[in-house]
């Protein structure tokens, strides 16, 4: 059955008369990771013609993507796929894929629209959408906020980049309900009417120049998140970032700040060991900073931005507390594994570049053994060096980038050992780590070059961490 029929009530107005639109058209679907299956999926229950593409060959991708033609989904190589892009009427790509990659570049060329799998489920569903991007800290940002809304009796879905697809869901979510959506920068490419009603920027530093080749770029890219907005709806920015505070000029929308360092006359920021709002003219006390259970500084300023996004949707004060006392963060972010021999193990996966990396160092007090390297996206280590300084007593560096992190932290006077496997990387750690101190796998690196993602790499660390005698 096709998905359109099992939710065809769910869908009314704009995301009705969109997907009635989509009925006969050809539509290519490019990358077909789980994003692109859903969009494949969700094209198909609509009714268009829908071809799938992707550079592996289908009995190398996953069980979900072998099951499309099942579905009367089309399948062509990447290399026969540019006819199938030119005489496309949309083409919806993943977000793995570039914009400006062959196929996109040669739909373009031809004069179809090209869009992204976030921008196809937020145009198939009438929901109001929060969307929280930022370099760090919006998954953390995006399920708390999730976690904070549960108690209203709105509907509530937590999708987008924190992994599950938008377009998987977009028709069961009925139009009284509310969307909070992680959406990263590679999404932002791809948007043209994405208009979210609450959109929070965390932070902007520099991440993922492999892909957008400059921070000004980047920048730009984050940006868009603002783009659609209006005089009704909210941007919560980050006014302790500079990379945030300077988009607050290209935003149409009440601007909400969220601040730990200063007091502010609008938002929602730290006094006196308590997160206050000051939203209508004075002052309401939200939660004790000493009930957040998730650590270090930098995760006090994602439950003041989950708490301004929170409060847009009128959720009383006591049930906002309550949330903030209660979660307990989510996995690869600071997560504490075990402690053996004296030594606490944390997994830090998430942390995928140097920003984030710094955080996760500033939130110990203990000495540090730091396990760092993969894919590093043409970053610059010496901040990660510098942070490190006085705070890691030994690091262990891996994968492609970890030579130049060691000569960084080198050059900051740190002890580097190099490892060829990541099993290795463990082991060392533990060798090398006194009681008293932390292991900490924080790579300040993309995963690419020996996991299939951050997710494998945290669960292949927490696997052997577990097995340490």
């Amino acid at each position: 059955m096709l998905l359109l029929t099992l939710y065809e009530d769910a869908v009314t107005s704009r995301g009705r008369a969109y997907l009635d639109a989509l009925a006969g058209q050809r539509v290519a679907v490019v990358g077909l990771a789980r994003s692109g299956v859903a969009a494949a999926r969700l094209c198909r229950g609509a009714g268009a013609d829908v071809v799938a593409i992707d550079a592996k060959p289908l009995e190398r991708l996953a069980a979900d993507a072998q099951a499309l033609p099942s579905l009367g989904v089309r399948f062509v190589p990447e290399r026969d796929a540019a006819r199938e892009v030119r005489s496309a009427d949309l083409v919806v790509i993943s977000p793995g894929v570039p914009f400006d990659a062959a196929l996109p570049a040669a739909a373009r060329g031809a004069g179809v629209p090209v869009i992204g799998e976030l921008e196809l489920g937020w145009r198939a569903m009438e929901a109001d959408t929060i969307a929280i991007t930022g370099t760090n800290g919006k998954t953390t940002t995006t399920a708390l906020t999730g976690a904070l809304l549960a108690p209203q009796p709105r509907p509530v879905l937590v999708a987008g980049n924190i992994g599950t697809p938008l377009a998987a869901h977009a028709l069961a979510v009925p139009p009284d309900g509310l969307v909070v959506a992680e959406v990263s920068s590679f999404q932002l490419e791809t948007i043209a009417d994405f208009h979210p009603r609450v959109a929070a920027v965390l932070n902007v530093t520099p991440d993922h120049l492999d892909r957008h080749g400059t921070v000004a770029r980047y920048a730009e890219t984050k940006a868009r998140i603002l783009a659609n907005q209006g005089p009704a709806d909210c941007a919560v920015l980050n006014a302790d970032d500079e990379g945030a505070r300077a988009l607050a000029s290209r935003t149409a929308a009440d601007v909400v700040w969220f601040s730990r360092l200063r007091h502010l006359d609008h938002g929602v920021f730290v006094r006196g060991g308590w997160v206050v709002a000051k939203l209508n003219g004075h002052v309401e006390e939200i939660a004790p900073v000493t009930e957040i259970q998730l650590r270090g500084r930098h995760n006090v300023e994602n439950v003041l931005a989950a708490v301004a996004c929170a409060l847009w949707t009128g959720m009383a004060t006591e049930d906002i507390r309550r949330g903030v006392g209660q979660f307990r963060g989510v996995p690869h972010r600071i997560e504490r594994v075990r402690e053996l021999h004296g030594v606490a193990y944390y997994n830090d996966s998430k942390g995928t570049n140097v920003a984030s990396t710094v955080k996760a160092l500033e939130s110990f007090t203990e000495p540090l053994v730091l396990i760092a390297g993969g894919k590093g996206k043409g970053q610059d280590f010496r901040p990660l060096a510098e942070a490190a300084r006085g705070r890691v007593v030994h690091a262990v560096v891996i994968g492609e980038d970890g030579p130049s992190i060691g000569r960084a932290l080198a050059e900051a006077g740190i002890t580097v050992r190099t490892c060829a496997t990541f099993a290795e990387a463990v082991a060392t750690a533990r060798d090398v780590a006194a009681p008293g101190e932390v292991v900490l796998l924080s790579p300040a690196c993309a995963s690419f070059d020996m996991f299939e993602n951050f997710e494998h790499r945290g669960d292949v660390f927490k696997r052997l961490v577990e097995q340490l005698a």
